[in-house]
Protein backbone atom coordinates (compact mmCIF):
# COMPACT_ATOMS: atom_id res chain seq x y z
CA UNK A 1 0.00 0.00 0.00
CA UNK A 2 1.40 3.39 -0.69
CA UNK A 3 2.22 5.73 1.65
CA UNK A 4 1.46 9.30 2.32
CA UNK A 5 2.65 12.43 3.64
CA UNK A 6 0.65 15.28 5.38
CA UNK A 7 2.85 18.65 5.37
CA UNK A 8 1.18 21.18 7.71
CA UNK A 9 0.63 20.37 11.21
CA UNK A 10 -3.03 22.21 11.89
CA UNK A 11 -6.02 20.76 12.42
CA UNK A 12 -7.14 20.07 8.89
CA UNK A 13 -4.12 18.17 8.69
CA UNK A 14 -4.33 15.86 11.84
CA UNK A 15 -7.71 14.97 10.96
CA UNK A 16 -7.22 14.12 7.23
CA UNK A 17 -3.81 12.08 8.62
CA UNK A 18 -6.11 9.97 11.10
CA UNK A 19 -8.54 9.23 8.82
CA UNK A 20 -5.84 7.60 5.83
CA UNK A 21 -4.18 6.04 8.86
CA UNK A 22 -7.44 4.23 9.62
CA UNK A 23 -7.34 3.09 6.65
CA UNK A 24 -4.53 1.50 6.60
CA UNK A 25 -1.94 3.89 5.18
CA UNK A 26 1.42 4.44 6.84
CA UNK A 27 1.37 8.34 7.12
CA UNK A 28 4.38 10.58 7.03
CA UNK A 29 3.20 13.32 9.20
CA UNK A 30 5.47 16.67 8.89
CA UNK A 31 5.51 19.79 11.12
CA UNK A 32 7.49 22.55 11.28
CA UNK A 33 7.54 22.55 15.09
CA UNK A 34 10.06 19.64 16.30
CA UNK A 35 9.03 19.91 20.11
CA UNK A 36 4.89 19.10 18.17
CA UNK A 37 6.41 16.15 16.27
CA UNK A 38 7.97 14.48 19.68
CA UNK A 39 4.72 15.20 21.51
CA UNK A 40 2.59 13.58 18.58
CA UNK A 41 5.05 10.56 18.43
CA UNK A 42 5.41 10.10 22.01
CA UNK A 43 1.80 10.27 22.99
CA UNK A 44 -0.08 10.03 20.03
CA UNK A 45 -2.12 13.47 20.19
CA UNK A 46 -1.86 17.09 18.43
CA UNK A 47 -1.79 18.67 21.93
CA UNK A 48 -1.97 22.32 19.67
CA UNK A 49 -4.70 21.54 17.90
CA UNK A 50 -7.48 18.50 17.94
CA UNK A 51 -6.08 17.62 21.65
CA UNK A 52 -8.76 14.88 22.08
CA UNK A 53 -8.34 12.57 18.84
CA UNK A 54 -5.78 9.89 19.17
CA UNK A 55 -3.65 9.77 16.21
CA UNK A 56 -2.74 5.83 15.64
CA UNK A 57 0.61 4.17 15.66
CA UNK A 58 1.21 4.22 11.76
CA UNK A 59 1.26 8.21 12.05
CA UNK A 60 4.93 9.07 12.28
CA UNK A 61 5.29 12.64 12.72
CA UNK A 62 8.60 14.90 11.88
CA UNK A 63 10.27 17.87 11.27
CA UNK A 64 12.62 16.94 8.58
CA UNK A 65 10.86 17.51 5.09
CA UNK A 66 12.75 15.15 3.24
CA UNK A 67 12.67 12.43 6.02
CA UNK A 68 8.32 12.98 5.18
CA UNK A 69 8.33 12.19 1.40
CA UNK A 70 10.83 9.27 1.64
CA UNK A 71 9.17 6.78 -0.55
CA UNK A 72 5.47 8.45 -0.18
CA UNK A 73 3.15 8.17 -3.45
CA UNK A 74 1.21 11.23 -2.11
CA UNK A 75 1.59 14.35 -0.90
CA UNK A 76 -0.95 16.42 0.65
CA UNK A 77 -0.53 20.18 1.47
CA UNK A 78 -2.65 21.04 4.62
CA UNK A 79 -0.82 24.68 5.05
CA UNK A 80 -2.04 28.26 4.65
CA UNK A 81 -2.63 29.67 1.49
CA UNK A 82 0.20 32.33 1.89
CA UNK A 83 2.45 29.64 2.74
CA UNK A 84 1.67 27.21 -0.75
CA UNK A 85 4.75 28.45 -2.74
CA UNK A 86 7.30 29.00 -0.15
CA UNK A 87 6.73 24.73 0.91
CA UNK A 88 6.55 23.72 -3.01
CA UNK A 89 10.09 25.57 -3.22
CA UNK A 90 11.29 23.42 -0.55
CA UNK A 91 9.92 20.30 -1.73
CA UNK A 92 10.90 20.65 -5.23
CA UNK A 93 14.65 19.12 -5.15
CA UNK A 94 13.12 16.35 -3.45
CA UNK A 95 10.12 15.79 -5.56
CA UNK A 96 10.17 12.51 -7.75
CA UNK A 97 8.47 12.13 -10.84
CA UNK A 98 5.49 9.70 -9.79
CA UNK A 99 4.52 11.36 -6.73
CA UNK A 100 0.83 13.07 -6.54
CA UNK A 101 0.43 16.43 -5.50
CA UNK A 102 -2.80 17.06 -3.34
CA UNK A 103 -3.81 20.86 -2.09
CA UNK A 104 -6.32 21.35 0.82
CA UNK A 105 -5.80 25.18 0.92
CA UNK A 106 -8.16 27.80 -0.48
CA UNK A 107 -6.96 30.88 -1.50
CA UNK A 108 -5.60 32.82 -4.50
CA UNK A 109 -1.78 34.25 -3.93
CA UNK A 110 -1.86 37.60 -3.32
CA UNK A 111 0.24 39.97 -5.76
CA UNK A 112 0.05 37.68 -8.18
CA UNK A 113 -3.73 36.98 -8.19
CA UNK A 114 -2.71 32.85 -9.23
CA UNK A 115 -4.97 30.23 -8.27
CA UNK A 116 -3.46 27.79 -5.80
CA UNK A 117 -3.27 25.56 -8.25
CA UNK A 118 -1.74 27.63 -10.50
CA UNK A 119 1.32 28.14 -8.12
CA UNK A 120 1.87 24.26 -7.53
CA UNK A 121 1.93 23.49 -11.08
CA UNK A 122 4.33 27.07 -11.99
CA UNK A 123 6.57 26.07 -9.09
CA UNK A 124 6.54 22.45 -9.45
CA UNK A 125 5.58 21.16 -12.77
CA UNK A 126 2.98 18.81 -11.36
CA UNK A 127 -0.59 18.76 -12.21
CA UNK A 128 -1.94 18.78 -8.51
CA UNK A 129 -5.58 17.92 -7.17
CA UNK A 130 -7.59 20.08 -4.94
CA UNK A 131 -9.46 18.89 -2.16
CA UNK A 132 -12.29 21.32 -1.38
CA UNK A 133 -15.84 21.77 0.58
CA UNK A 134 -17.74 22.24 3.45
CA UNK A 135 -15.05 20.50 5.96
CA UNK A 136 -14.62 21.47 9.30
CA UNK A 137 -11.69 19.73 10.69
CA UNK A 138 -13.47 18.68 14.42
CA UNK A 139 -16.18 17.09 12.48
CA UNK A 140 -14.00 15.35 9.81
CA UNK A 141 -11.98 14.53 13.03
CA UNK A 142 -14.82 13.20 14.73
CA UNK A 143 -16.15 10.65 12.30
CA UNK A 144 -19.27 13.00 11.76
CA UNK A 145 -20.94 12.44 7.64
CA UNK A 146 -18.81 15.09 5.46
CA UNK A 147 -18.52 15.56 1.56
CA UNK A 148 -16.06 17.03 -0.01
CA UNK A 149 -14.93 17.46 -3.99
CA UNK A 150 -11.92 16.52 -6.18
CA UNK A 151 -10.77 18.00 -9.29
CA UNK A 152 -7.52 18.62 -10.99
CA UNK A 153 -6.66 19.64 -14.57
CA UNK A 154 -5.94 15.51 -14.98
CA UNK A 155 -9.44 13.91 -13.77
CA UNK A 156 -7.50 10.78 -13.83
CA UNK A 157 -5.38 11.72 -10.79
CA UNK A 158 -9.10 13.07 -9.34
CA UNK A 159 -10.77 10.18 -9.66
CA UNK A 160 -7.35 8.23 -7.88
CA UNK A 161 -7.42 11.22 -5.04
CA UNK A 162 -11.22 10.12 -4.89
CA UNK A 163 -10.28 6.87 -4.13
CA UNK A 164 -7.64 7.41 -1.69
CA UNK A 165 -9.67 9.63 0.75
CA UNK A 166 -13.39 8.29 0.44
CA UNK A 167 -14.11 6.53 3.65
CA UNK A 168 -17.88 5.48 5.29
CA UNK A 169 -17.55 8.77 6.89
CA UNK A 170 -16.17 10.97 4.27
CA UNK A 171 -18.27 11.19 0.98
CA UNK A 172 -15.37 12.09 -2.16
CA UNK A 173 -16.87 13.55 -5.53
CA UNK A 174 -14.83 14.18 -8.25
CA UNK A 175 -15.57 17.72 -10.67
CA UNK A 176 -14.25 18.80 -13.82
CA UNK A 177 -14.39 22.81 -12.79
CA UNK A 178 -10.72 23.45 -11.42
CA UNK A 179 -11.25 26.95 -11.57
CA UNK A 180 -15.02 27.00 -9.95
CA UNK A 181 -13.97 25.00 -7.42
CA UNK A 182 -10.85 26.92 -5.98
CA UNK A 183 -12.81 30.03 -6.43
CA UNK A 184 -15.44 29.01 -4.46
CA UNK A 185 -13.48 27.66 -1.71
CA UNK A 186 -11.46 31.06 -1.82
CA UNK A 187 -14.80 33.65 -1.90
CA UNK A 188 -16.80 32.33 1.09
CA UNK A 189 -14.13 33.20 3.74
CA UNK A 190 -14.67 36.38 2.60
CA UNK A 191 -18.36 36.29 3.08
CA UNK A 192 -17.97 34.48 6.15
CA UNK A 193 -15.81 37.14 7.65
CA UNK A 194 -18.61 39.64 6.66
CA UNK A 195 -21.30 37.10 8.12
CA UNK A 196 -19.47 37.25 11.55
CA UNK A 197 -19.20 41.05 11.65
CA UNK A 198 -23.34 40.99 11.61
CA UNK A 199 -23.79 38.74 14.13
CA UNK A 200 -21.87 40.44 16.82
CA UNK A 201 -23.44 43.73 15.36
CA UNK A 202 -26.64 41.59 16.54
CA UNK A 203 -28.38 41.48 13.23
CA UNK A 204 -31.10 38.17 12.58
CA UNK A 205 -31.81 35.40 10.87
CA UNK A 206 -32.83 38.18 7.87
CA UNK A 207 -29.94 39.84 7.22
CA UNK A 208 -27.93 36.47 6.99
CA UNK A 209 -30.19 35.24 4.60
CA UNK A 210 -29.76 38.18 2.70
CA UNK A 211 -25.58 37.71 2.75
CA UNK A 212 -25.37 34.43 2.18
CA UNK A 213 -27.39 34.68 -1.27
CA UNK A 214 -26.07 38.17 -2.26
CA UNK A 215 -22.77 36.50 -1.50
CA UNK A 216 -23.11 33.25 -3.71
CA UNK A 217 -23.86 36.20 -6.27
CA UNK A 218 -20.34 37.97 -5.60
CA UNK A 219 -18.69 34.07 -5.91
CA UNK A 220 -21.17 33.40 -9.01
CA UNK A 221 -19.58 36.39 -10.18
CA UNK A 222 -16.15 36.65 -10.38
CA UNK A 223 -15.95 32.91 -10.55
CA UNK A 224 -17.99 33.33 -14.03
CA UNK A 225 -15.34 36.13 -14.81
CA UNK A 226 -12.30 33.57 -14.39
CA UNK A 227 -13.86 30.86 -16.61
CA UNK A 228 -15.41 28.82 -13.54
CA UNK A 229 -18.96 27.49 -14.62
CA UNK A 230 -21.78 28.42 -12.73
CA UNK A 231 -23.65 25.41 -11.97
CA UNK A 232 -19.94 24.33 -9.48
CA UNK A 233 -21.00 27.53 -7.43
CA UNK A 234 -24.29 25.85 -6.63
CA UNK A 235 -22.32 22.70 -5.26
CA UNK A 236 -20.50 22.04 -2.66
CA UNK A 237 -17.84 23.57 -3.28
CA UNK A 238 -19.71 27.18 -3.49
CA UNK A 239 -22.71 27.21 -1.45
CA UNK A 240 -22.33 23.89 0.85
CA UNK A 241 -18.87 25.46 1.61
CA UNK A 242 -20.32 29.23 2.66
CA UNK A 243 -23.23 27.69 4.54
CA UNK A 244 -20.84 26.15 6.99
CA UNK A 245 -18.25 28.53 6.99
CA UNK A 246 -21.24 31.52 7.48
CA UNK A 247 -22.91 30.07 10.37
CA UNK A 248 -20.97 27.42 12.17
CA UNK A 249 -18.69 28.13 15.04
CA UNK A 250 -15.88 26.20 13.84
CA UNK A 251 -15.46 28.51 11.17
CA UNK A 252 -12.26 30.82 11.93
CA UNK A 253 -13.64 33.53 9.40
CA UNK A 254 -16.72 34.01 11.36
CA UNK A 255 -15.13 33.99 14.77
CA UNK A 256 -12.67 36.80 13.15
CA UNK A 257 -15.46 38.98 11.64
CA UNK A 258 -17.61 38.44 15.34
CA UNK A 259 -14.05 40.12 16.96
CA UNK A 260 -14.06 43.04 14.36
CA UNK A 261 -17.64 43.72 14.92
CA UNK A 262 -17.25 44.19 18.89
CA UNK A 263 -14.72 46.23 18.28
CA UNK A 264 -11.39 44.75 17.78
CA UNK A 265 -8.97 45.90 15.95
CA UNK A 266 -7.85 43.52 13.16
CA UNK A 267 -4.48 42.82 14.62
CA UNK A 268 -5.98 42.13 18.09
CA UNK A 269 -8.54 39.80 16.11
CA UNK A 270 -5.67 37.78 14.24
CA UNK A 271 -4.14 37.54 17.75
CA UNK A 272 -6.56 36.61 19.46
CA UNK A 273 -7.85 33.08 16.92
CA UNK A 274 -4.22 32.04 16.67
CA UNK A 275 -4.85 30.70 13.25
CA UNK A 276 -4.37 31.91 9.63
CA UNK A 277 -7.82 33.21 8.76
CA UNK A 278 -7.99 32.89 5.13
CA UNK A 279 -10.64 35.53 4.50
CA UNK A 280 -8.39 38.20 5.60
CA UNK A 281 -5.84 38.00 2.80
CA UNK A 282 -8.46 36.53 0.79
CA UNK A 283 -10.51 40.14 0.95
CA UNK A 284 -7.35 41.82 -0.09
CA UNK A 285 -6.69 40.09 -3.17
CA UNK A 286 -9.96 39.26 -4.88
CA UNK A 287 -10.46 43.55 -3.59
CA UNK A 288 -7.60 43.91 -6.27
CA UNK A 289 -8.83 40.98 -8.89
CA UNK A 290 -12.20 42.29 -8.72
CA UNK A 291 -10.93 45.98 -9.62
CA UNK A 292 -8.75 44.96 -12.32
CA UNK A 293 -11.41 42.72 -14.33
CA UNK A 294 -14.55 45.26 -13.48
CA UNK A 295 -16.44 43.05 -11.63
CA UNK A 296 -19.16 43.91 -8.91
CA UNK A 297 -18.48 42.77 -5.47
CA UNK A 298 -20.14 45.11 -2.92
CA UNK A 299 -20.02 42.80 0.36
CA UNK A 300 -16.05 42.29 -0.64
CA UNK A 301 -15.90 45.75 -0.83
CA UNK A 302 -17.50 46.36 2.49
CA UNK A 303 -15.49 43.69 4.34
CA UNK A 304 -12.28 45.83 2.67
CA UNK A 305 -13.02 48.59 4.15
CA UNK A 306 -13.57 47.54 7.73
CA UNK A 307 -11.23 45.47 7.50
CA UNK A 308 -8.28 48.37 5.74
CA UNK A 309 -9.97 51.21 6.19
CA UNK A 310 -11.32 51.67 9.60
CA UNK A 311 -14.78 51.91 8.20
CA UNK A 312 -17.43 51.55 11.28
CA UNK A 313 -19.19 48.11 10.10
CA UNK A 314 -22.83 49.49 10.82
CA UNK A 315 -22.23 52.48 8.67
CA UNK A 316 -20.50 49.95 6.19
CA UNK A 317 -24.31 48.10 6.29
CA UNK A 318 -26.32 51.11 5.68
CA UNK A 319 -24.11 51.75 2.70
CA UNK A 320 -25.35 48.38 1.36
CA UNK A 321 -28.75 48.93 1.86
CA UNK A 322 -28.82 52.15 0.14
CA UNK A 323 -27.37 51.33 -3.05
CA UNK A 324 -28.82 52.39 -6.16
CA UNK A 325 -32.16 49.52 -7.06
CA UNK A 326 -31.43 46.70 -9.38
CA UNK A 327 -33.02 43.78 -9.88
CA UNK A 328 -32.18 40.84 -8.23
CA UNK A 329 -30.68 39.33 -11.26
CA UNK A 330 -27.82 41.17 -11.17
Amino acid sequence: MNKVAFLGGGSFGTALAVLIANKGYEVNFWLRDEVQAKEINEHRRNIKYLKDIIIPENVTATADLETALEGVKYIVLTIPSFAVREMCERIKPLLKEDQLIVSLAKGIEEHSNLRLSEVIEETLNHSPVILSGPSHAEEVAQGIPTTIVSTSKDMKLAEEVQELFMTPDLRVYTNDDLVGVEVGGAVKNIIAVAAGILDAIGYGDNTRAALITRGMKEISRIGKSLGGKEETFYGLTGMGDLIVTCTSMHSRNRRAGILIGKGLTLDETLKEIGMVVEGVKACKAFYDLKEHLHVSMPITDLLYNVLFKGEDPVRGIQELMLRDKKSEKF
